[in-house]
């Protein structure tokens, strides 16, 4: 899950950005409107959390550009506000969940995870390519009925993979999906992962190589698939 964090005060939109990283979850932070609409035009988010309150246009304003959008992105209101007055107006403008200041941590985990769920909804809960199964609720995976365990990165990443259900996925992709926008473009961690990744889920080889590209999950029967290779 990668999730942007409209919020101007600076330590609390990165205390909040740690604190879900802790829980694997992607998070950026954009601490005034303009900066966000700017994020959510280069990067495909699953949640917004949005404070009302922020500089340039405000999270209400931002709120109401989502939803115009129709991409169905949900919408988290993270605010001082608490009248009842205010969580209804909130709502009005297309907000999922209404969260006030202060709060704990713990609880805006649940609640992102409690969206995700409902976004998720839209897609099969379970997918299953060249005898991957893989449960995104469950966070399971299994290979021909065996168990496979993964990190929690590892999961992110096969996750693209298998939802681009045998689709080339570029390095930059997998970086933007199962990181986040502070992760170093030149770092090798998508190489680091994917060989670790692929190592997990056996032979033969699932994940193939398509040399200058990127990864995909191999679909074909044989062991190597002609014209990849697996590094």
């Amino acid at each position: 899950m990668r999730v942007l964090i409209v919020e101007d005060e600076p330590y609390l939109a990165e205390a909040i950005r740690d604190g879900l990283r802790l829980e694997a979850i992607g998070a950026d932070t954009a601490g005034d409107g303009d900066t966000a609409l700017e994020l959510l035009s280069i990067h495909a988010y699953d949640i917004a959390v949005l404070d009302r309150d922020v500089p340039g246009p405000s999270g209400d304003e931002i709120a109401e550009r989502i939803v115009a959008s129709g991409s169905g992105m949900p919408i988290l209101m993270l605010t001082a506000a608490d009248r009842i007055d205010d969580k209804a107006s909130g709502f009005g403008l297309g907000a999922d969940d209404y969260l006030t200041k202060p709060f704990e941590l713990r609880e805006l985990v649940l609640r992102l995870r409690a969206l995700d769920r409902r976004r998720a909804y839209a897609r099969p809960p379970v997918r299953q390519i060249a005898g991957l199964r893989l449960d995104p609720f469950r966070r399971e995976v299994f290979r021909d009925g065996r168990y496979v365990a993964l990190t929690r990165k590892q999961f992110a990443v096969l996750e693209v993979l298998v939802t681009a259900e045998g689709g080339v996925v570029s390095s930059e992709e997998l970086l933007e999906r199962a990181w986040d926008a502070n992760a170093d473009p030149f770092t090798n961690a998508v190489r680091i992962t994917v060989s670790a990744l692929r190592k997990r889920l056996g032979k033969p080889w699932l994940i193939a190589t398509v040399p200058g590209v990127g990864y995909r999950i191999d679909t074909a029967m044989d062991p190597v698939h002609p014209g990849s290779t697996h590094a």
